[in-house]
């Protein structure tokens, strides 16, 4: 996913803004859609409004809820930019699972049923987090580790140097089938090697890392673009609508645009919003062109065996045999294999002889012709080629 890092276009310093007609007010959100705005107020309320089944894919990056005592300082006694802001902090372990399970609850209710959601977070909220999420319903698909390439290192030498984050990745309920997953793409842009659910991948650093006019980190814990291509390039389709109930500067939303997008961002930090709204107007989408999904294989049409028969590439009558010559097939009319006094599918049959379970009979059998042999894909390839275009 090597190209995934020419995603940054952020300014390494953020100018002051005035508000743009581009943020929505709750006037505004009674008749308006919702895309590509920044609802200002709590994430609670916010969501609230949102209408039902809206969203094709949730990312939230919620309060980790720390719990750091006292400040934090390097082995040269500098301070240590930690996160320490208000928005982080709660009275008590209950006090915020009810927060976590209020927020959830709203995200998937604007859940469309095939949407899926990510949250990421730390060992201080993760496991509370992915608890409530199963007692809501979510059906957990997989988790995934950020391993950071630059983590920060451990300054007192009492813990493990913190190096990764984890995010559950989760659709609605266990009903929900038929969520985006890109495999296929992933595969490719993976040496196609398929993708693993541990990602290794830099900090928000440099140019991307948004400061404001004195230097200083505009969010102290600002996500790298990076990190989100890589989730919506894997769970959405280009159109779709994200939401990111906890938007902060806007990663979510810059990215999103960038890939083709639509975003819905929630922000109750004016100082976080007025960033990210500057940061998201900078952004120039991608070509079409380069957004276009690749065809997978299960979107193909579906060509039946007895198509390449009537087609003329193998002919009843005629054997199949698999790659090593070990087993023979009869053609039988109807589009069948027989085998001894046993008749079936390219799939049935091709199990049968290997006594397997399952087989995909199209990459298993083979016609021999001229000392040759050819694959039965290859006749299916080239009727879905001269199938005309919808």
């Amino acid at each position: 996913m090597a190209s995934l890092r020419k995603l940054s276009a952020a300014r390494a310093v953020v100018p002051s803004v005035r508000r743009s007609p581009r943020v929505a007010s709750p006037q505004l959100r009674a008749t308006e859609d919702f895309r590509d705005r920044i609802l200002r107020g709590d994430c609670i309320e916010q969501l609230k409004a949102l209408p039902t089944a809206s969203v094709d894919l949730v990312f939230a990056d919620p309060p980790y809820n720390l719990q750091l005592e006292g400040a934090l300082n390097r082995p040269d006694h500098s301070l240590v930019d930690a996160v320490d802001d208000e928005w982080d902090k709660f009275s008590s372990f209950a006090d915020y699972d009810a927060f976590t399970k209020a927020w959830l609850t709203e995200a998937q209710r604007v859940m469309k049923p095939n949407a899926t959601l990510w949250v990421i977070g730390s060992y201080h909220n993760i496991f509370r987090v992915g608890a409530i999420m199963q007692d809501l319903g979510f059906w957990i698909l997989n988790d995934v580790i950020w391993r950071k390439a630059n983590p920060m290192p451990n300054f007192r030498g009492r813990r493990f140097t913190n190096a990764h984050e984890t995010m559950i990745w989760a659709s609605r309920n266990a009903s929900s089938k038929s969520y985006t997953f890109h495999y296929e793409a992933l595969k490719a842009a993976n040496e196609d090697t398929q993708m693993r659910s541990d990602w290794y991948l830099p900090l928000c650093t440099g140019g991307e890392r948004l400061k404001d006019q004195k230097g200083s980190k505009v969010h102290p814990t600002q996500k790298p673009e990076q990190l989100l291509a890589r989730v919506i390039l894997s769970s959405s389709n280009p159109g779709d609508v994200i939401l990111d109930p906890f938007f902060g500067t806007g990663t979510t939303g810059a990215t999103a645009k960038r890939l083709g997008r639509h975003f819905i961002g929630i922000e109750r930090d004016a100082n976080y919003a007025d960033a990210a709204e500057a940061r998201i107007a900078g952004v120039e989408p991608l070509e079409d062109h380069a957004l276009a999904l690749s065809p997978t294989k299960r979107s193909e049409p579906r060509v039946p065996f007895s198509a390449v028969i009537e087609a003329g590439h193998i002919k009843p009558g005629e054997h199949l045999v698999d790659s090593q010559k070990r087993y023979k097939a009869l053609v039988k009319a109807d589009g069948s294999l027989m085998v001894g006094p046993v008749s079936g599918s390219i799939h049935k049959i091709g199990a049968l002889v290997q006594g397997l379970p399952a087989c995909n009979g199209w990459n298993f059998w083979y016609k021999e012709r001229g000392g040759k042999l050819q694959s039965i894909d290859e006749f299916r390839a080239a009727i879905r080629k001269a199938m005309p275009i919808d």
